[in-house]
């Protein structure tokens, strides 16, 4: 049955986003997972319209909200004001209340805005005048960020990187698959057309069916031994912590079952590895002197450290 509600949704997604199945994919093991998504990419590639077409897909309700220089935390999490008819303080919440939540150009604006997620990303509730309000459950953030060093950027905080379990790069489309997309807006744009095949309560079904996926001790002993090796290379400043430990045997978890499997291998951490894991690290300079990014040494990281062996 999760297969083929999957399968469905990659089907509807992929109406407009079109020629990235596999990134489809990634988000929805992602969501599966519980987990929140960064999208780093440069602008015009669709991360707007992939946030927009799965809250769509899978029937959540959805908040959108544009991060500028002057965006304010209240304009996330809420604010208490005063209604003139009652004499009482009252809560409006923010935009953080929904079940879907694109924060858009996340690193454009300031820290102190972009810490008004962090009580949300991992608590999943957010405190306002000293009183704490549960967000609605499922709560998944999907953030975009244009690359560093892009007009109106500033690097995100590493506690606040800690808390998305993937960071995903689209890319561009190629020769035919453009040609396509072209073709597919020029009468009406295509996410109209996009059909609820899921609920949030199918989303929550399966998150809480990821408990019961089955991984070995010896599959468990990788993934550590895999994650103490970042904090050993004397090339990375900040290896992957163990919140990104528990990260990464989620997501593993929640590529076995899109692999129709109960039960966690090797090939699931190793095709999650580096979405889960690279935008933790932080490298030190002689890294880049030699030309190396983090995806590079963590590639190097699967070949060192070598798998358990099928029993």
């Amino acid at each position: 049955m999760i297969i083929e509600q999957s399968q469905h949704i990659i089907d509807e997604i992929s109406k407009v986003f079109i020629g990235k199945d596999e990134i489809i994919k990634k988000v929805l093991m992602t969501i599966y997972a519980g987990g929140h998504i960064l999208l780093n990419d440069t602008p015009g590639t669709g991360k707007t319209t992939l946030a927009l077409a799965f809250s769509k897909a899978l029937g959540l309700d959805y908040k959108r909200i544009q991060f500028t220089t002057d965006t304010l935390p209240s304009d996330i999490v809420g604010f208490t004001m005063l209604n003139n008819e009652t004499q009482k303080f009252e809560f409006r919440p923010g935009a953080v209340f929904s079940n879907l939540l694109l924060a858009d150009e996340i690193n454009r604006t300031s820290p102190k805005t972009q810490a008004a997620l962090l009580e949300a990303m991992e608590e999943h509730n957010v405190t306002v005048d000293g009183v704490t309000y549960d967000l609605p459950h499922p709560f998944i953030s999907i953030a975009t960020q244009n690359p560093i060093g892009s007009a109106g950027t500033q690097p995100l905080p590493e506690s606040q990187l800690d808390r998305f379990m993937v960071c995903l790069s689209i890319g561009y489309p190629d020769l035919d698959k453009q040609i396509e997309i072209i073709k597919s807006r020029r009468y009406d744009n295509p996410i109209d057309k996009i059909k609820v095949v899921a609920s949030k309560e199918n989303v929550i079904e399966v998150q809480n069916y990821l408990s019961s996926v089955r991984i070995s001790d010896d599959v468990l002993k990788y993934i550590v031994l895999l994650c103490e090796k970042t904090r050993e290379m004397p090339l990375i400043e900040l290896g992957v912590s163990p919140r990104g430990v528990l990260a990464l045997v989620q997501m593993a978890k929640a590529h076995a079952v899109l692999e129709d499997r109960i039960y966690v291998i090797p090939e699931d951490v190793q095709d999650v590895f580096l979405d889960v894991c690279a935008h933790r690290l932080i490298l030190r300079p002689q890294a880049r002197v030699e030309g190396l990014d983090a995806r590079d040494i963590l590639k190097e990281i699967l070949v060192e450290v070598k798998p358990p062996l099928a029993d």
